[in-house]
């Protein structure tokens, strides 16, 4: 064949053997990858986009008659069926027998795990088909991950039996895991909202299955119900300043505040107390579930060792308290999240093995914001940021400085 015309000579190039394939989970798992280079390549709305080529494939490929052509366009309208246009595809006359099969499937099981920190959750649904021609039951298996705010990896495989008795397994061995019954409501709220925030990456993550799958994943969910206060869920809400002061108030009263001597600080260091409880619940507020009491190993190397230099200025009483501060705050967030002793010490043994990184990235101020950076040396220069005419002055001293930082 020579070079194809257009990217849906290309599509149907690539899908001659469709109608050959087995059955319609095949066919489907074909028609998916083939979307998932589209996906992949889409520099925002990749679902929308996906959803535009879809249609588009359909108006050009409308007069093609050969089995292979007739046979995909059923497939992408199973997979995309708000695409327009997908709603007037009718099987062409050769059509294989699987074909009427295509995206008529029933949930049979529906499952949740994940650590006990919070960290992750993965979802589990499996699926057959109404009628077995149409292929063999499969799992449907995605990761929200919740640091990051998205579904960072998806995947339909099976035999569903094999994949559920490893989750279990592996659940049952770790004790900071857990795994528990789902409902399909929960998982089609929580993989769909989390999908929508990767659907709008820039880049996606390297590993995985999630172009390939998406598609599939995607017509899958569609079949999950969706509860109505689910589907009016928001982002929750960072804490008010009046509530950060009772949490604050409350840790402070708090065993764990004193095992890490918090009690005894004298009055010059106060003000770094509260200035380090202070970052802890901002960085908290970031994620996409802002919760001040959801720390763990992975979190608390973000903060010590990413966000805090990033986006604070620390003086020595600050970087000198500030580890001892997370150390007494985790423990606390662990009892109050109902968190095992074992998961408790996991993460204030990662806080101290961390904590000479987090001095040498202090020392260095490597990963600073030029912002950052810029009030780091403003303080260091002896300038108030309380004086606007000192400030003013300062800034027109270091403008080149600060242009060059920013570019």
């Amino acid at each position: 064949m020579g070079t194809a015309q257009t990217p849906y000579d290309a599509v149907l190039h690539a899908a001659r053997d469709v109608a050959e394939l087995d059955n319609a989970l095949d066919a489907e798992r074909l028609g998916a990858a083939l979307l998932g280079s589209v996906y992949a390549v889409a520099e925002a709305r990749r679902d929308d986009a996906v959803r535009a080529f879809v249609s588009d494939f359909l108006a050009a490929t409308s007069r093609r008659r050969a089995a292979a052509a007739t046979t995909i366009r059923s497939v992408f309208a199973a997979l995309v069926p708000d695409a327009p246009g997908a709603d007037r595809v009718r099987p062409g006359a050769a059509a294989p027998a699987w074909s009427g099969q295509l995206g008529r499937v029933h949930l049979t099981g529906c499952w949740a795990y994940g650590d006990v920190f919070g960290d992750q959750t993965s979802y589990l649904a499996t699926f057959a088909y109404d009628d077995p021609t149409g292929g063999p039951e499969h799992a449907l298996v995605a990761l929200v991950d919740h640091n990051i705010g998205i579904t960072k990896d998806i995947f339909v495989g099976g035999p569903p039996a094999r994949v559920l008795d490893q989750i279990r397994q592996m659940c049952a061995e770790d004790e900071l895991t857990w795994f528990r019954d789902e409902t399909p409501a929960a998982m089609h709220t929580e993989v769909s909202r989390h999908l929508a925030v990767t659907d709008e990456l820039s880049e996606l993550p390297g590993e995985g299955s999630l172009a390939t799958d998406r598609a599939l994943v995607g017509a899958r969910l569609a079949l999950l119900p969706a509860s109505r206060a689910a589907a009016t869920r928001q982002r929750a809400e960072p804490l008010t300043a009046t509530e950060r002061t009772d949490l604050i108030r409350r840790f402070l009263a708090a065993p764990e505040a004193t095992q890490v001597g918090l009690d005894t600080l004298d009055d010059d260091q106060l003000a770094s107390l509260h200035f380090c409880l202070g970052l802890l619940l901002d960085h908290t507020a970031t994620f996409t579930d802002p919760d001040p009491l959801r720390w763990s190993p992975t979190v608390a190397g973000l903060f010590l060792l990413d966000w805090v230099h990033r986006r604070a200025v620390l003086d020595m009483d600050d970087a000198a308290l500030l580890p001892r501060v997370l150390r007494g705050w985790a423990a606390y967030a662990g009892r109050k999240r109902g968190l095992s002793a074992s998961a408790t010490a996991r993460t204030n043994t990662a806080i101290d093995e961390m904590v000479p990184e987090f001095a040498r990235l202090y020392t260095t101020g490597e990963r600073r914001s030029p912002a950052t950076a810029a009030v780091a040396q403003l303080l260091a220069d002896g300038v108030d940021p309380d004086d606007p005419a000192a400030l003013d002055a300062w800034i027109e001293a270091n403008r080149h400085h600060l242009t060059d930082e920013g570019s």
